[in-house]
């Protein structure tokens, strides 16, 4: 049965891109049956909003508008005021999540204990308002969506050989359905609608945004009918809500107009923000393809004042993670998680891709002057590790994952932590330390998680707010 829209939903902020001093906004609106939303009241004059999707008793809309990016600001909408810390100038805070969800059951968790860090999160913002929110990745839990249709019920298990074109079409319908009604409830939750108004959020997508080990899969699974089917309506889904557009309309932050891979760069005053695409192009053998690989090598050539922040959905430093994939191919009953560890830049699939990212991130830190921060998520867990790149720079790894998805047991979280014990150097000289987080004796800490970046005269510094340890002294970066 699909969710029922009774109300508005909305807005939510997205942030389209950064130039001559402005930031150019979409605020997307889920409106019940065919019920256009109120104009947004901008700065410069009441926008329209413009219907992008209509859905079985839904109607998605979007209004585009622009708020100076030198101060802050307020837009109106339906009677109501919001204030949006805009100034990307000086001082500023950015906020990082992922993994806002779970693979089994998300749909029917009780919504205080779900949400509960989008409430402090929320709180935070009232405290001390971000200037960003930034997504890193399964946003929404989507492994859920293909049960419910014949074609695509035993998903990734069995897929039919060749479905008529008349099944196809059911099986696109439903999907498209599917995804929905997970956005829909996501967006409606008050504790995430609230901030959501509020602070433009980046998003980048990973695997459950389309379903679990997507690329990592086997290609008789993802290059079947009913894989393409599924990525199809997972991308459609992901440009509607996580960046408020269609194919065809992509905002300028986008590298590849056309959308062959969905990798995007935000250039702030003393601030990069760069977030490649690790799933549109992955096969079993490659985490980015040419279009990915295209976008990162014209970035490490291109000179920045200030800050990189690299958003890898996975994390681009870990421990040895071949000890624990000759265990998996050695033991039957495990190798069912063979694709969640060849997801991972460590994985022996992509040793020399990774040893590439990490050169070019050695190579980008050096033409800038400046230390690379690398956001991750993914791993349920949160950790820091740091890269030696000489000549004084690092690359700062931070992970939080996730801000709603339960952490996994702290024996999982122990068990990495004596693999990092290991240590691991892909680049001759330049090895990787895995770390605990300030405050915390243990390299990997199973709490719910999120990250908070704060800039302060020019200086970055991060802290994670985990749910029972509470916030974590500041680390300087």
């Amino acid at each position: 049965m699909s969710i029922q829209i009774n109300r508005p939903i909305g807005p939510i902020l997205l942030l389209d891109d950064v130039a001559l001093g402005r930031m150019s906004l979409s605020a997307l609106f889920i409106m019940p049956g065919d019920q256009s939303p109120a104009p947004v009241a901008a700065p410069s004059g009441p926008v329209a909003p413009v219907a992008l999707a209509r859905y079985d008793g839904a109607t998605v809309w979007r209004a585009r508008f622009a708020l100076p990016a030198d101060r802050a600001s307020t837009y109106d909408w339906d009677g109501q005021r919001f204030e949006v810390a805009s100034d990307l100038t000086g001082d500023l805070r950015l906020a990082y999540v992922s993994c806002n969800g779970e693979e089994v059951g998300d749909m029917d968790r009780e919504g205080s204990e779900r949400n509960a860090m989008w409430a402090r999160l929320r709180d935070d913002h009232r405290r001390a308002p971000f200037a960003l929110l930034l997504h890193g990745g399964d946003q929404v839990y989507a492994d859920e969506v293909t049960e419910g249709h014949p074609l695509s019920d035993d998903w990734p298990d069995r897929v039919p050989d060749s479905p008529s074109p008349q099944a196809l079409d059911g099986l696109r319908a439903h999907l498209r359905q599917r995804f929905f009604d997970r956005y829909a409830a996501l967006y409606g939750a008050p504790e995430l609608a609230w901030l959501a108004a509020r602070v433009p959020s980046l998003m980048q997508w990973d695997d459950h945004d389309i379903c679990d080990g997507w690329g990592s899969l086997p290609r008789s699974r993802t290059e079947s009918a009913v894989g393409q089917a599924l990525f199809a309506a997972a991308r459609d889904s992901f440009l509607l809500f996580q960046h408020g557009t269609v194919a065809g309309d992509l905002p300028a932050r986008f590298a590849d107009p056309q959308g062959g891979h969905l990798g995007w760069v935000i250039n702030a005053p003393g601030l990069r923000l760069l977030a490649p695409d690790m799933r549109s192009e992955r096969t079993r053998r490659d985490i980015m393809g040419p279009g990915g690989w295209q976008m990162m090598d014209a970035e490490a050539r291109r000179q920045t004042q200030g800050r990189t922040m690299l958003m890898s959905s996975v994390p681009l430093l870990g421990p040895r993670m071949s000890i624990l994939e000759s265990l998996m191919v050695a033991i039957p009953r495990m190798q069912k998680y063979e694709d969640d560890l060849r997801d991972q830049w460590q994985s022996r699939t992509h040793r020399d891709e990774w040893r590439r990212i990490l050169r070019l991130v050695r190579d980008m830190a050096r033409r800038d002057g400046h230390d690379v921060t690398a956001l991750s998520g993914e791993i349920h867990l949160a950790t820091r590790a740091e890269m030696d790149l000489g000549g004084g720079l690092h690359l700062h790894q931070l992970v939080a994952s996730g801000i709603a998805h339960r952490a996994p047991p702290k024996g999982w979280a122990r068990f990495l932590g004596a693999l990092a014990w290991l240590g691991e150097d892909p680049l001759p000289d330049h090895p990787i330390r895995i770390r605990p987080l300030p405050g915390q004796r243990h390299r990997y800490i199973a709490q719910r998680n999120f990250l908070v970046l704060d800039r302060r005269k020019g200086a970055w510094q991060a802290a994670w707010d985990l749910e029972d340890s509470g916030r974590t002294p500041a680390l300087p970066l």
